[in-house]
Protein backbone atom coordinates (compact mmCIF):
# COMPACT_ATOMS: atom_id res chain seq x y z
CA UNK A 1 0.00 0.00 0.00
CA UNK A 2 1.53 3.31 -0.89
CA UNK A 3 0.69 6.55 1.48
CA UNK A 4 0.97 9.98 0.10
CA UNK A 5 3.92 12.15 1.98
CA UNK A 6 1.07 14.15 3.38
CA UNK A 7 -0.21 11.18 5.22
CA UNK A 8 3.38 10.01 6.09
CA UNK A 9 3.63 13.09 7.98
CA UNK A 10 0.67 13.39 9.74
CA UNK A 11 0.65 9.66 11.01
CA UNK A 12 4.53 10.34 12.06
CA UNK A 13 5.96 11.35 15.32
CA UNK A 14 9.28 12.29 15.75
CA UNK A 15 11.34 11.25 19.03
CA UNK A 16 14.49 12.37 19.51
CA UNK A 17 17.16 11.37 22.27
CA UNK A 18 18.72 13.87 23.97
CA UNK A 19 19.53 13.26 27.79
CA UNK A 20 23.18 12.41 27.02
CA UNK A 21 25.62 12.89 29.72
CA UNK A 22 28.54 13.05 27.61
CA UNK A 23 31.58 12.77 29.79
CA UNK A 24 34.03 12.32 27.58
CA UNK A 25 33.83 16.08 26.26
CA UNK A 26 34.28 17.40 30.01
CA UNK A 27 34.20 20.02 30.80
CA UNK A 28 32.00 21.20 28.12
CA UNK A 29 29.16 19.19 29.54
CA UNK A 30 29.87 20.88 32.87
CA UNK A 31 26.73 22.27 33.05
CA UNK A 32 25.00 21.08 29.62
CA UNK A 33 24.02 17.86 28.06
CA UNK A 34 25.87 16.67 25.07
CA UNK A 35 23.02 18.00 22.28
CA UNK A 36 23.28 21.02 23.61
CA UNK A 37 27.01 21.80 23.11
CA UNK A 38 27.68 24.37 20.90
CA UNK A 39 28.99 23.94 17.56
CA UNK A 40 30.13 25.54 14.61
CA UNK A 41 30.52 28.76 15.94
CA UNK A 42 26.68 29.60 16.15
CA UNK A 43 25.25 26.48 16.51
CA UNK A 44 24.48 23.67 18.79
CA UNK A 45 24.95 19.86 18.52
CA UNK A 46 21.03 19.59 18.66
CA UNK A 47 20.48 21.92 15.35
CA UNK A 48 21.57 19.21 13.00
CA UNK A 49 18.87 16.31 13.75
CA UNK A 50 16.19 19.18 14.07
CA UNK A 51 17.49 20.91 11.08
CA UNK A 52 17.21 17.54 9.30
CA UNK A 53 13.38 17.21 10.63
CA UNK A 54 12.33 20.47 9.17
CA UNK A 55 13.97 20.02 5.98
CA UNK A 56 12.32 16.92 5.66
CA UNK A 57 8.99 18.30 6.72
CA UNK A 58 8.52 17.04 10.25
CA UNK A 59 7.14 18.89 12.55
CA UNK A 60 5.68 16.83 15.06
CA UNK A 61 8.89 16.48 17.84
CA UNK A 62 9.15 15.30 21.18
CA UNK A 63 12.98 16.03 22.47
CA UNK A 64 13.44 13.52 25.32
CA UNK A 65 15.94 15.42 27.89
CA UNK A 66 17.59 13.90 31.44
CA UNK A 67 20.90 15.40 32.37
CA UNK A 68 21.39 18.92 32.83
CA UNK A 69 18.75 20.11 30.33
CA UNK A 70 18.70 23.58 31.56
CA UNK A 71 20.65 25.10 28.38
CA UNK A 72 18.76 22.94 25.99
CA UNK A 73 15.39 23.71 27.35
CA UNK A 74 15.81 26.77 26.94
CA UNK A 75 17.57 26.61 23.47
CA UNK A 76 14.37 24.79 22.10
CA UNK A 77 12.94 27.54 23.58
CA UNK A 78 14.13 30.71 21.83
CA UNK A 79 15.27 29.06 18.62
CA UNK A 80 12.48 25.91 17.76
CA UNK A 81 9.08 27.93 19.21
CA UNK A 82 8.17 27.62 15.50
CA UNK A 83 5.62 25.12 14.92
CA UNK A 84 2.00 26.04 14.84
CA UNK A 85 -0.31 23.50 17.55
CA UNK A 86 -3.36 24.64 15.51
CA UNK A 87 -1.66 23.00 12.52
CA UNK A 88 -0.96 19.54 14.45
CA UNK A 89 2.99 20.81 15.08
CA UNK A 90 4.91 20.80 17.81
CA UNK A 91 8.03 20.27 19.49
CA UNK A 92 8.28 19.36 23.02
CA UNK A 93 10.87 18.60 25.81
CA UNK A 94 9.78 15.58 27.63
CA UNK A 95 12.22 14.52 31.29
CA UNK A 96 11.89 11.24 32.57
CA UNK A 97 8.47 11.39 34.60
CA UNK A 98 8.68 7.91 36.27
CA UNK A 99 5.39 7.18 34.61
CA UNK A 100 5.75 2.65 35.08
CA UNK A 101 8.07 2.94 37.84
CA UNK A 102 10.56 4.99 39.98
CA UNK A 103 13.08 4.70 37.53
CA UNK A 104 14.78 7.09 35.08
CA UNK A 105 15.72 6.97 31.58
CA UNK A 106 17.68 3.67 31.80
CA UNK A 107 19.11 3.79 27.80
CA UNK A 108 17.32 4.26 24.64
CA UNK A 109 14.95 2.23 24.54
CA UNK A 110 13.93 2.02 27.87
CA UNK A 111 13.30 6.13 27.34
CA UNK A 112 11.05 5.21 24.43
CA UNK A 113 9.29 2.52 26.28
CA UNK A 114 8.66 4.90 29.35
CA UNK A 115 6.89 7.45 26.79
CA UNK A 116 4.54 4.85 25.43
CA UNK A 117 1.76 7.12 26.07
CA UNK A 118 2.74 9.30 23.24
CA UNK A 119 2.55 7.18 20.50
CA UNK A 120 0.00 4.61 21.98
CA UNK A 121 -3.24 6.10 19.55
CA UNK A 122 -3.45 3.50 16.76
CA UNK A 123 -5.86 6.21 14.70
CA UNK A 124 -3.22 9.00 14.97
CA UNK A 125 0.46 7.63 14.96
CA UNK A 126 1.20 4.53 12.55
CA UNK A 127 5.17 5.46 12.48
CA UNK A 128 8.09 6.49 15.33
CA UNK A 129 11.06 8.22 14.05
CA UNK A 130 13.85 7.63 16.54
CA UNK A 131 16.88 9.87 16.44
CA UNK A 132 20.07 10.94 18.48
CA UNK A 133 19.83 14.26 19.16
CA UNK A 134 24.45 14.25 18.86
CA UNK A 135 25.02 13.81 15.81
CA UNK A 136 26.26 16.07 12.95
CA UNK A 137 25.29 14.67 9.58
CA UNK A 138 22.55 15.84 6.43
CA UNK A 139 19.75 13.32 5.93
CA UNK A 140 16.39 13.50 4.33
CA UNK A 141 14.31 11.13 6.55
CA UNK A 142 10.99 10.92 4.46
CA UNK A 143 13.22 9.12 1.73
CA UNK A 144 13.73 6.40 5.00
CA UNK A 145 9.84 6.03 5.78
CA UNK A 146 8.67 5.61 2.11
CA UNK A 147 11.37 3.03 1.93
CA UNK A 148 10.17 1.47 5.43
CA UNK A 149 6.76 1.73 4.26
CA UNK A 150 7.17 0.24 0.49
CA UNK A 151 9.16 -2.61 2.12
CA UNK A 152 6.56 -3.10 4.17
CA UNK A 153 9.47 -3.52 7.30
CA UNK A 154 8.66 -3.62 11.33
CA UNK A 155 11.80 -1.48 11.86
CA UNK A 156 14.58 -0.02 9.86
CA UNK A 157 17.45 1.08 10.78
CA UNK A 158 19.62 3.75 8.95
CA UNK A 159 23.45 2.39 8.43
CA UNK A 160 26.74 4.10 7.03
CA UNK A 161 28.88 2.00 5.18
CA UNK A 162 32.62 2.29 6.55
CA UNK A 163 35.69 0.38 5.66
CA UNK A 164 35.59 -2.91 7.13
CA UNK A 165 39.01 -2.03 8.93
CA UNK A 166 37.54 1.15 10.43
CA UNK A 167 34.21 -0.71 11.76
CA UNK A 168 35.16 -2.14 14.56
CA UNK A 169 34.85 1.23 16.43
CA UNK A 170 31.22 1.27 15.81
CA UNK A 171 27.78 -0.96 16.73
CA UNK A 172 27.90 -3.05 13.40
CA UNK A 173 24.79 -4.04 11.48
CA UNK A 174 24.93 -7.88 10.07
CA UNK A 175 22.67 -7.87 6.71
CA UNK A 176 21.77 -10.57 3.78
CA UNK A 177 22.15 -9.88 0.02
CA UNK A 178 18.13 -7.96 0.47
CA UNK A 179 19.26 -5.86 3.18
CA UNK A 180 18.02 -7.79 6.30
CA UNK A 181 19.35 -7.47 9.33
CA UNK A 182 20.82 -11.30 10.58
CA UNK A 183 22.73 -9.68 13.06
CA UNK A 184 23.46 -6.51 15.54
CA UNK A 185 26.96 -6.59 17.11
CA UNK A 186 28.90 -3.96 19.47
CA UNK A 187 32.49 -3.36 18.45
CA UNK A 188 32.97 -6.85 16.71
CA UNK A 189 36.98 -7.39 15.95
CA UNK A 190 36.18 -9.21 12.71
CA UNK A 191 32.95 -6.71 11.18
CA UNK A 192 30.92 -8.50 9.12
CA UNK A 193 31.03 -7.46 4.92
CA UNK A 194 27.71 -5.68 3.48
CA UNK A 195 27.31 -8.69 0.65
CA UNK A 196 26.75 -6.40 -2.18
CA UNK A 197 29.66 -4.53 -1.39
CA UNK A 198 32.77 -6.29 -0.11
CA UNK A 199 35.04 -4.47 1.57
CA UNK A 200 32.58 -2.49 3.82
CA UNK A 201 30.59 -2.77 6.75
CA UNK A 202 27.37 -1.20 7.78
CA UNK A 203 27.35 0.81 10.93
CA UNK A 204 24.50 1.62 12.84
CA UNK A 205 23.62 5.41 13.14
CA UNK A 206 21.09 5.32 15.76
CA UNK A 207 18.47 6.28 13.38
CA UNK A 208 15.43 4.20 13.61
CA UNK A 209 12.06 3.84 12.07
CA UNK A 210 9.44 1.85 13.69
CA UNK A 211 5.96 1.29 13.12
CA UNK A 212 4.54 2.54 16.03
CA UNK A 213 1.90 -0.80 16.91
CA UNK A 214 5.01 -3.41 16.33
CA UNK A 215 7.09 -1.33 18.89
CA UNK A 216 4.18 -1.70 21.36
CA UNK A 217 4.06 -5.25 20.76
CA UNK A 218 7.51 -5.85 21.28
CA UNK A 219 8.19 -4.01 24.09
CA UNK A 220 4.76 -5.51 26.16
CA UNK A 221 6.71 -9.31 25.08
CA UNK A 222 9.76 -8.32 26.67
CA UNK A 223 7.77 -6.89 29.99
CA UNK A 224 5.88 -10.47 29.57
CA UNK A 225 8.83 -12.66 29.25
CA UNK A 226 10.81 -10.28 31.99
CA UNK A 227 13.71 -9.51 29.30
CA UNK A 228 16.14 -6.52 29.84
CA UNK A 229 14.80 -3.91 26.95
CA UNK A 230 16.70 -0.43 28.04
CA UNK A 231 18.81 -0.14 25.36
CA UNK A 232 18.14 -0.72 21.38
CA UNK A 233 21.17 -1.86 20.32
CA UNK A 234 22.01 -4.21 22.98
CA UNK A 235 18.55 -5.55 24.28
CA UNK A 236 15.54 -4.49 21.38
CA UNK A 237 16.86 -4.94 18.13
CA UNK A 238 18.70 -8.53 18.99
CA UNK A 239 15.06 -9.40 20.00
CA UNK A 240 13.11 -8.12 17.42
CA UNK A 241 16.01 -9.93 14.45
CA UNK A 242 15.83 -13.43 16.75
CA UNK A 243 12.13 -13.25 16.79
CA UNK A 244 11.76 -13.51 13.03
CA UNK A 245 10.28 -9.23 13.02
CA UNK A 246 11.39 -7.67 9.31
CA UNK A 247 14.14 -5.72 10.26
CA UNK A 248 15.69 -3.94 7.61
CA UNK A 249 18.86 -2.03 7.17
CA UNK A 250 18.61 1.34 5.46
CA UNK A 251 21.33 2.63 3.34
CA UNK A 252 22.35 6.84 4.33
CA UNK A 253 21.87 8.84 1.44
CA UNK A 254 23.51 11.92 2.21
CA UNK A 255 22.14 15.20 1.40
CA UNK A 256 25.91 17.23 2.53
CA UNK A 257 26.37 17.13 -1.37
CA UNK A 258 30.29 15.85 -1.54
CA UNK A 259 32.04 12.99 -2.48
CA UNK A 260 31.97 10.93 0.77
CA UNK A 261 29.10 10.73 3.29
CA UNK A 262 29.47 12.91 6.61
CA UNK A 263 28.44 11.84 9.68
CA UNK A 264 29.79 13.05 13.17
CA UNK A 265 29.84 10.97 16.38
CA UNK A 266 31.43 13.84 18.16
CA UNK A 267 31.88 11.98 21.51
CA UNK A 268 35.44 13.48 22.63
CA UNK A 269 37.57 16.41 22.85
CA UNK A 270 39.73 15.33 20.58
CA UNK A 271 36.96 14.62 17.80
CA UNK A 272 34.62 17.66 18.49
CA UNK A 273 38.16 19.91 17.89
CA UNK A 274 38.45 18.15 14.48
CA UNK A 275 35.48 18.68 13.43
CA UNK A 276 35.08 21.92 14.55
CA UNK A 277 38.29 23.12 13.02
CA UNK A 278 37.49 21.40 9.52
CA UNK A 279 34.75 23.73 8.89
CA UNK A 280 37.09 26.68 8.23
CA UNK A 281 39.03 24.59 5.73
CA UNK A 282 38.44 25.76 1.98
CA UNK A 283 36.51 22.83 0.87
CA UNK A 284 35.13 21.56 4.32
CA UNK A 285 33.93 18.01 4.94
CA UNK A 286 30.52 19.79 6.43
CA UNK A 287 28.78 21.84 4.21
CA UNK A 288 27.03 24.74 5.69
CA UNK A 289 26.86 26.84 3.08
CA UNK A 290 24.21 24.91 1.00
CA UNK A 291 21.16 27.11 1.20
CA UNK A 292 18.72 24.45 -0.07
CA UNK A 293 19.09 22.68 3.23
CA UNK A 294 19.51 25.40 5.66
CA UNK A 295 20.95 24.67 8.82
CA UNK A 296 18.48 26.49 11.44
CA UNK A 297 19.75 27.83 15.02
CA UNK A 298 18.93 30.82 17.72
CA UNK A 299 19.89 34.56 16.15
CA UNK A 300 20.95 36.80 18.50
CA UNK A 301 20.50 40.50 17.90
CA UNK A 302 23.93 41.22 17.32
CA UNK A 303 25.24 43.90 14.76
CA UNK A 304 27.82 42.84 12.33
CA UNK A 305 31.38 41.29 13.09
CA UNK A 306 33.74 44.08 12.87
CA UNK A 307 37.37 44.36 12.76
CA UNK A 308 39.31 47.80 13.75
CA UNK A 309 42.54 48.89 13.16
CA UNK A 310 44.56 51.46 14.75
CA UNK A 311 48.21 53.36 14.10
CA UNK A 312 51.37 51.21 13.94
CA UNK A 313 51.01 47.64 14.71
CA UNK A 314 47.16 47.29 16.07
CA UNK A 315 45.70 45.87 13.25
CA UNK A 316 42.58 43.90 13.56
CA UNK A 317 42.83 40.38 11.35
CA UNK A 318 41.06 37.50 10.75
CA UNK A 319 42.61 34.94 8.60
CA UNK A 320 41.23 31.81 7.21
CA UNK A 321 38.56 31.74 10.21
CA UNK A 322 34.68 32.03 10.96
CA UNK A 323 33.59 35.10 12.98
CA UNK A 324 30.03 35.35 14.14
CA UNK A 325 27.83 38.48 14.84
CA UNK A 326 28.63 40.57 18.00
CA UNK A 327 32.00 40.39 17.31
CA UNK A 328 34.96 42.87 17.29
CA UNK A 329 38.76 41.92 16.69
CA UNK A 330 40.59 44.96 17.44
CA UNK A 331 43.94 45.57 16.90
CA UNK A 332 44.58 42.15 17.08
CA UNK A 333 45.05 38.83 14.74
CA UNK A 334 42.86 35.70 14.70
CA UNK A 335 44.32 32.92 12.68
CA UNK A 336 42.41 29.74 11.99
CA UNK A 337 39.69 29.78 14.30
CA UNK A 338 35.97 30.29 15.36
CA UNK A 339 34.96 33.04 17.23
CA UNK A 340 31.27 32.58 18.63
CA UNK A 341 28.77 35.64 18.66
CA UNK A 342 29.71 38.56 20.89
CA UNK A 343 33.90 38.13 21.34
CA UNK A 344 35.99 40.56 21.63
CA UNK A 345 39.86 40.69 20.91
CA UNK A 346 41.83 43.04 21.66
CA UNK A 347 45.52 44.93 20.82
CA UNK A 348 48.01 43.35 20.03
CA UNK A 349 46.32 39.89 21.35
CA UNK A 350 46.82 36.32 18.87
CA UNK A 351 44.67 33.46 18.62
CA UNK A 352 45.31 30.63 16.33
CA UNK A 353 43.78 27.23 15.78
CA UNK A 354 41.43 27.93 18.61
CA UNK A 355 37.48 27.40 19.41
CA UNK A 356 36.61 31.05 21.54
CA UNK A 357 32.56 30.67 22.57
CA UNK A 358 30.26 33.17 23.22
CA UNK A 359 31.23 36.34 25.25
CA UNK A 360 34.71 36.17 25.56
CA UNK A 361 36.95 38.45 25.96
CA UNK A 362 40.44 38.52 24.78
CA UNK A 363 43.03 41.05 26.67
CA UNK A 364 45.33 42.85 24.88
CA UNK A 365 49.06 41.03 24.19
CA UNK A 366 47.59 37.51 25.20
CA UNK A 367 48.51 34.46 23.20
CA UNK A 368 45.92 31.74 22.68
CA UNK A 369 46.97 28.79 20.32
CA UNK A 370 44.69 25.24 20.37
CA UNK A 371 41.98 26.16 22.73
CA UNK A 372 38.69 25.43 23.54
CA UNK A 373 37.49 28.24 25.45
CA UNK A 374 33.56 27.81 26.66
CA UNK A 375 31.48 31.00 27.08
CA UNK A 376 32.33 34.06 29.41
CA UNK A 377 35.65 33.32 29.95
CA UNK A 378 38.00 36.66 30.34
CA UNK A 379 41.28 35.93 29.41
CA UNK A 380 43.70 38.85 31.48
CA UNK A 381 46.11 41.19 29.62
CA UNK A 382 49.22 38.87 28.66
CA UNK A 383 47.95 35.71 29.82
CA UNK A 384 48.96 32.81 27.21
CA UNK A 385 46.86 29.29 26.34
CA UNK A 386 48.63 26.26 24.60
CA UNK A 387 52.42 27.44 24.28
CA UNK A 388 53.10 25.37 27.69
CA UNK A 389 51.09 22.55 28.10
CA UNK A 390 53.11 21.70 31.61
CA UNK A 391 51.54 24.59 32.82
CA UNK A 392 48.15 24.17 31.39
CA UNK A 393 47.73 20.73 33.05
CA UNK A 394 48.25 22.28 36.30
CA UNK A 395 45.35 24.13 35.60
CA UNK A 396 42.91 23.31 33.34
CA UNK A 397 41.78 20.20 30.88
CA UNK A 398 44.33 19.20 28.47
CA UNK A 399 43.91 16.49 26.00
CA UNK A 400 46.28 14.11 24.97
CA UNK A 401 46.97 15.71 21.89
CA UNK A 402 47.60 19.20 23.40
CA UNK A 403 44.18 20.45 23.01
CA UNK A 404 43.41 23.06 25.92
CA UNK A 405 40.07 23.04 27.26
CA UNK A 406 38.49 25.86 29.52
CA UNK A 407 35.17 25.47 30.63
CA UNK A 408 32.15 27.68 31.18
CA UNK A 409 32.26 30.32 33.47
CA UNK A 410 35.84 29.80 34.83
CA UNK A 411 37.87 32.42 36.37
CA UNK A 412 41.40 32.08 34.63
CA UNK A 413 44.21 31.37 37.74
CA UNK A 414 47.18 33.03 37.82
Amino acid sequence: MTFPGSTILRKTITMILAGGQGERLYPLTTYRSKPSVPFGGKYRIIDFALSNCLNSGFRRIYVLVQYKSDSLNQHLLEAWSIFNPELGEYIYSIPPQRKFNNDWYLGTANAIYQNMNLYNDKKSVNWVLLLSGDHIYKMDYMKMLEYHIDLKADISISCIEVPKDEANRFGIVGVDENHNVNSFIEKPENPPEIPDKPGYSFVNMGIYTFNAQVLRDVFNEMEEQKLKANDFGKDVIPYMVKSKRKVLAYTFLDENKKMKPYWKDIGTIDSYYEASIDLIAVTPEFNMYDYSWPMRTYQYQFPPAKTVSHEGERVGRTLNSLICDGSIVSGGLVERSLLGPNVRVNSFSYVTDSIIMNNCNIGRHARIRRTILDKNIVVPEGYEIGFDLESDRKKFTVTNSGIVVIGKNQILPA
